[in-house]
């Protein structure tokens, strides 16, 4: 028998018990946007995930009380923005409660299927929304992409301890 490493102490499922941990995984940042009946809607997320090649599926969560959710949940098209290293700012705007995320500071354009789409990120995509599953106060957005462009440049953006940071070598 081997000696096992001290594990701490355990905590009960909670929600605080959750973000610490997430707080400890790296992930990729990407912005999600949607034409809503009073304006572009957007936000920060980092629950992008490729579900399938074939057809080509995505899904991100949204929490239902948050200021996107009426855009994403009539919507029927969205874009998906990956962000670089450089789009921190970017990033904090589409995250802050209550930001003017399509003001001045912000460059974008209407896309395919009236979708805005940002400027001088890594990678965008158009896609049909095909699900929105109820996941306790989120949704999780199943989307089939339409179209897109990867060739920005760039590395990526991400998020963790908190904190959007960029790829070290």
């Amino acid at each position: 028998m081997t000696a096992t490493p001290d594990l701490g102490t355990p905590q009960l499922a909670s929600p605080d018990l959750l973000r610490s941990t997430f707080r400890r995984h790296a992930a990729g940042v990407a912005v999600i946007t949607a034409r809503g009946a009073s304006g572009p809607a957007g936000f920060t997320a980092t629950s992008l995930t490729s579900v399938s090649a074939e057809p080509p599926l995505v899904s991100f969560g949204v929490g239902t009380g948050a200021s996107s959710w009426p855009a994403i949940a009539e919507a029927d098209h969205v874009g998906v923005h990956i962000l670089g290293e450089h789009q921190s700012d970017l990033a904090a705007t589409f995250a802050r409660s209550g930001a003017d995320r399509f003001g001045p500071s912000t460059a974008w354009r209407e896309g395919p299927e009236g979708v805005p789409v940002l400027d001088d990120v890594l990678a965008w995509l158009v896609c049909r929304i095909v699900g929105r599953v109820p996941a306790g106060d989120h949704r999780i957005v199943l989307a089939e992409v339409v179209l897109g462009d990867p060739s920005g440049a760039g590395r990526p953006l991400l998020y963790h301890q908190g904190r959007f940071n960029g790829l070290r070598d």
